[in-house]
């Protein structure tokens, strides 16, 4: 279960935010001593922080931004203010996203999902099913067994992992694929997708990728 802590001096408002992310199976611990605040951040142990900018006797910026000094967790910015000069800030003071109030909460959900997806992502490790999937290593694992996965055959897992359950093109896996030392044609492509599922057949996912006809690949 993430763990969420809300940083917000509104208590009707930090209370409505607890139980919508409680409901929706979060951990969620809110900030009361404001006088305090900073020695709370620098001992949480929170998967993300949701902070208000207007805060009592300080600068929920200001706040960021000292403490992007020490700590990399992801940080939502939360605000009634609607200017863009107070969204430029946030983000150039290390915020992962800004949101202004009044939220819609599906909207929040998403953006706190979508903001704790790429804090994994940046740690190197990500879960396909029981598979760990590790871009630091260029690996996959299940339970003791490791494949080791070339750099395009990541390339293109990464891709199909982000977008599973959709249908990726060829065209955007060339794109993909585009910067990369090695040229590829579709030839190329072909027998990297190859390979890929041989590799996760080894892992016991034999039908992990599925080809859609005149469309693309979908990782199942």
């Amino acid at each position: 279960m993430k763990k969420i802590l809300i940083v917000e001096d509104d208590q009707v408002l930090r209370e409505q935010l607890m139980h919508l992310l409680e409901n929706s199976g979060y951990e969620a611990m809110g900030v009361t001593c404001f006088e305090t605040v900073r020695e709370q951040l620098e001992n949480t142990d929170a998967d993300l922080i949701l902070m208000d900018i207007n805060l009592p006797g300080t600068n929920g910026e200001a706040l960021l931004q000292e403490y992007r000094k020490k700590h990399e967790t992801p940080v939502i910015m939360l605000t009634s203010r609607t200017g863009e000069m107070d969204e430029v800030l946030s983000m150039s003071y290390g915020a992962d996203d800004y949101v202004t109030k009044p939220y819609n909460p599906t909207i929040l959900l998403l953006r706190i999902s979508a903001v704790l997806k790429r804090a994994v992502k940046t740690e190197g490790v990500q879960m396909y099913g029981d598979i760990e999937v590790s871009t630091v290593k260029g690996s996959l694992t299940r339970g003791a067994q490791e494949v080791v996965l070339t750099k395009n055959e990541m390339i293109i897992f990464q891709l199909m992992l982000d977008r599973r359950g959709e249908i990726v093109t060829r065209d955007e896996l060339m794109t993909a694929l585009w910067d990369n030392d090695e040229f590829v044609n579709d030839n190329a492509l072909t027998v990297n997708i190859s390979r890929l599922r041989t590799k996760l057949a080894e892992l016991g996912a034999d039908k992990a990728i599925e080809t859609r006809k005149k469309q693309g690949y979908q990782l199942l």
